[in-house]
C-alpha cells in the first residue's frame, strides 16, 4: 500500500499570520467588537469559534462572526499567506517516493484549498474543519502512516489514527510541548523533512 503522509495546514505547510491580523480587524469593525488580531495569529490551530470565544465573542454572535470570517477570507488572508519553509519540498518528496499527500486541517475546507490553488499544490486528499482527536477520522479514512503538524491537537490525531506522529516547531507549541502530546520526532521545520522521511525505517518495501 502506499505511503499516505498527512499535513496540517496553517504554520505547518502555510504562514497566513499577516492576513490573519488583516482580516480580524475587518471582521472587528464589521462585527462592532474589539478583536485581538496579532493575539488570533499568534494562536493559529484551534477551531475558529474556540478562538472567537477565546477573544470574547459573546456565544451568540459566533455564528454570524464565523460567516463573516469565512467571506472575507478568501480575499483578505489567501493573497497575503506564503508557505513555510521547506513546505513544498516536504510535499514533493512524499510523491517522489510514489507516496499520496492528504492535508487534514481546522481550516473551513473551501477556504484551505484555496490557499492550495494559490500556492500551485496539488495533493491527493483535504480533510477541514477537523481538530485534535477528530483528525484521526480522516487520517485512518486515507491510510495515513505519517501525520505531521505544528500544534499539541495535530499529535493528538496523529496518535489517535495510530500514525507517526511529526512535531514542527514552527507554530505556538514548542518541541516539549509537542513530545509531550505524542510527537515521535520533531522537526525544526520542514526543511528537514525530506531527508527524515527517506530514512524513515517503516517505509513499505514498495515506496
Amino acid at each position: 500500500m502506499p505511503l499516505t503522509v498527512g499535513f496540517d495546514l496553517d504554520m505547518t505547510l502555510i504562514d497566513p499570520r499577516p492576513g490573519m491580523v488583516a482580516v480580524m480587524a475587518e471582521l472587528a469593525r464589521r462585527i462592532g467588537l474589539p478583536l485581538d488580531g496579532g493575539a488570533f495569529a499568534a494562536n493559529l490551530g484551534p477551531p475558529l469559534d474556540h478562538n472567537l470565544r477565546r477573544l470574547g465573542v459573546p456565544e451568540a454572535d459566533i455564528p454570524h462572526a464565523v460567516a463573516q470570517f469565512r467571506t472575507l477570507y478568501p480575499g483578505i488572508v489567501v493573497p497575503a499567506t506564503v508557505a513555510m519553509p521547506g513546505a513544498a519540498d516536504a510535499l514533493a518528496a512524499v510523491r517522489a517516493m510514489g507516496g499520496r499527500t492528504l492535508v487534514v486541517t481546522g481550516k473551513y475546507g473551501p477556504n484551505a484549498a484555496l490557499h492550495l490553488a494559490a500556492l500551485g499544490w496539488a495533493v491527493d486528499g483535504l480533510a477541514g474543519e477537523l481538530w485534535a482527536g477528530g483528525k484521526a477520522v480522516a487520517l485512518r479514512a486515507h491510510g495515513a502512516s505519517i501525520f505531521v503538524g505544528d500544534h499539541v491537537g495535530d499529535m493528538i490525531g496523529a496518535v489517535a489514527a495510530g500514525a507517526v506522529a511529526v512535531g514542527v516547531a514552527t507554530g505556538s507549541c514548542d518541541a516539549a510541548q509537542l513530545r509531550a502530546a505524542g510527537a515521535e520526532v520533531v522537526l525544526a521545520d520542514l526543511t528537514e523533512f525530506a531527508d527524515w522521511v527517506a530514512s524513515w525505517p517503516a517505509l513499505a518495501p514498495d515506496i
